[in-house]
Order: structure tokens, then C-alpha cells, then sequence
């Protein structure tokens, strides 16, 4: 086989970078060693793979089907490599969550692992369900933990457990009433971001009796949303998980809604073509066990 790894890898930074200069600059090398790296690649597959218009090489249609063949190839060889460089107990996890599972699972679980085992470091990182699908998708993460459903083919999903969501409100007169939730659609609703689990759990359970929803504000963090709460009038959808300690001490209170039973799944998220390393395999399981566990307990202290 005449291609080279050292091939491949110019030849997708170019495609990343656009500019020969700037592959020169990142990879250490002269730009001249790069355009002949790119020349000897295209002499040895018999046809050019970039077309060069404004001084920056775009790919054309054969450099999109190679790129598309080769760049799963590297990035699979980038991961056995890095496995060698890495035992089971010793090495680094990058871990993304979206908000609900960062802020009241994950960080336990990642301080408990790294307790057990202080040659791993774990990497966390938080976003909604959108940001760390991309995320895992792109392969800047690992594995994701996500609260929201995930429709893309590139990842592999398995659920870890279930959640539960429930209306809440600090008003006691909406707080009071026993009602249907369309009776509540005009009330002032605080609610996530777009790309939020929790939200598009909540507005696809709902969409039926309530296709329109008074929805006065928008955050991106539940916290947030929590604060607001409790000074005013308005209502939320979120996690039982994320108001257990306020529903206890009576900041905040579940609304008594009729026939309203939203639950959802959780998931653990990563790319199918991730090269699963002893390593990632045993923090993936780990996690896994603990929150299965997490919820087991919590569905013990409600009943």
C-alpha cells in the first residue's frame, strides 16, 4: 500500500484548515512539504481531490467520498494509539452530561471513580442534550449522559435509567388547585433553552392538550430557573431530581395535575465507531451502575 498515515493526516488537516499555511504553521513543517504531501496523494489515487478557487483548497467530489472513507479509519487508529498510551487504571476520560445529570449525578459519580482509581482523570463537561450529542458525534467527548432523546445514527444510546418530571411553582394558589394541564397553559411558564432535554421531554408530552403555551421565559440552567421561582408567580417543568431538597422544605411545591405522568430516559451516548478501550469500557460501566442505583434509591425514599 502506498498511502501513509502521515498522508491522511495532512491531507485532513488541510481539509480542516483551508489554507496550506496554516497546516504548515500547526504541523510544524514547510509549506512546500505540505502542498507536495497533498501532490504525492493525489498522484497515487490517479485524480485531484481539492479544487483550488480563491487561493483556498475546497474539496471537489472525489476529495469528499475520500475524506468521507478515511477520516473514521484515522480517528479509530488516533484512538488505538492513545490506548496504548493508557492502562485501564490510568489515563484520561472525557465525559460530557447535560444539566440535569451533571448537576445532580455525574460529579459524584467522577469524584468516587477518581477516588478508587487517582491515576484517571475525568474530564467534565456540560451542556444540553443537543451540544453533548454534537459533541460525542464530533469525537471532542468520549461519552455523553444525556436526559433528552437522541436521533442520530452515527451514535450509539443506552438507557441507564428513568426520571421522572413534575410541575412545580413557589405560588401557592396555583400550587392549591387540582386541575387538567391545558387549565394551566396560560399561567407564566419558565422553561429551558431550545436543545434542552427536559424542555422537549416536556412540550412533546404536552403537545396534544396544550399546543400552545404561555412561555414567558427562557434559561439555560435549571438553577436559574429555580431562583425565579420563588419570587414570583411562574411555573416550570423539570426533573424531580432537581427540586428534591426544595420540594422538602417547602420552597417549592409539586402542582397536583390530573392524569399528568411524564417520565423520560436516561441515556449514555457514544460514537459507534469509538474504539471502546478497557478504560473507557470500565468507567462507562461504572457510571452506568451508579446511576441505576441513584435512581433506584430515590424511587425508595418517594414511596
Amino acid at each position: 500500500m502506498k498511502l501513509t498515515l502521515r498522508q491522511i493526516e495532512i491531507f485532513l488537516k488541510v481539509v480542516e484548515q483551508g489554507h496550506l499555511t496554516n497546516v504548515a504553521k500547526k504541523m510544524g513543517l514547510s509549506q512546500s512539504a505540505v502542498s507536495m504531501s497533498i501532490k504525492e496523494l493525489e498522484n497515487i489515487l490517479g485524480r485531484p481531490l481539492f479544487d483550488r478557487i480563491n487561493k483556498k483548497l475546497i474539496l471537489n467530489e472525489v476529495g469528499r467520498s475520500f475524506h468521507q472513507a478515511v477520516e473514521p479509519i484515522y480517528r479509530k487508529m488516533e484512538d488505538i494509539e492513545y490506548e496504548f498510551q493508557n492502562t485501564a487504571d490510568k489515563g484520561t476520560v472525557r465525559v460530557g452530561a447535560s444539566t440535569t445529570i451533571v448537576d445532580y449525578l455525574i460529579p459524584r459519580i467522577a469524584c468516587r471513580y477518581m477516588g478508587e482509581y487517582p491515576d484517571v482523570r475525568i474530564q467534565l463537561k456540560e451542556g444540553n442534550t443537543r451540544d453533548i450529542a454534537a459533541m460525542v458525534k464530533h469525537g471532542e467527548l468520549d461519552m455523553g449522559f444525556v436526559e433528552g432523546s437522541v436521533e442520530e445514527p452515527d451514535l450509539i444510546k443506552e438507557v441507564i435509567g428513568d426520571d421522572e418530571l413534575i410541575v412545580v411553582t413557589a405560588n401557592e394558589t396555583i400550587a392549591s388547585r387540582s386541575c387538567y394541564i391545558d387549565e394551566l397553559a396560560e399561567e407564566r411558564w419558565i422553561l429551558r433553552e431550545e436543545g434542552s432535554g427536559t424542555r422537549a421531554t416536556f412540550l412533546d408530552y404536552i403537545k396534544e392538550s396544550v399546543p400552545n403555551l404561555n412561555i414567558f421565559m427562557e434559561l439555560g440552567h435549571t438553577e436559574s430557573i429555580k431562583s425565579l421561582l420563588m419570587s414570583g408567580k411562574a411555573l416550570t417543568c423539570v426533573s424531580a431530581l432537581a427540586v428534591r431538597e426544595e420540594l422538602e422544605e417547602g420552597r417549592l411545591k409539586k402542582v397536583p395535575i390530573k392524569n399528568f405522568h411524564c417520565t423520560r430516559h436516561f441515556y449514555a451516548i457514544y460514537h459507534k465507531d469509538k474504539y471502546r478501550s478497557e478504560l473507557f469500557s470500565k468507567f462507562l460501566e461504572f457510571s452506568k451502575k451508579m446511576i441505576g442505583e441513584s435512581m433506584e434509591c430515590r424511587e425508595c425514599q418517594e414511596n
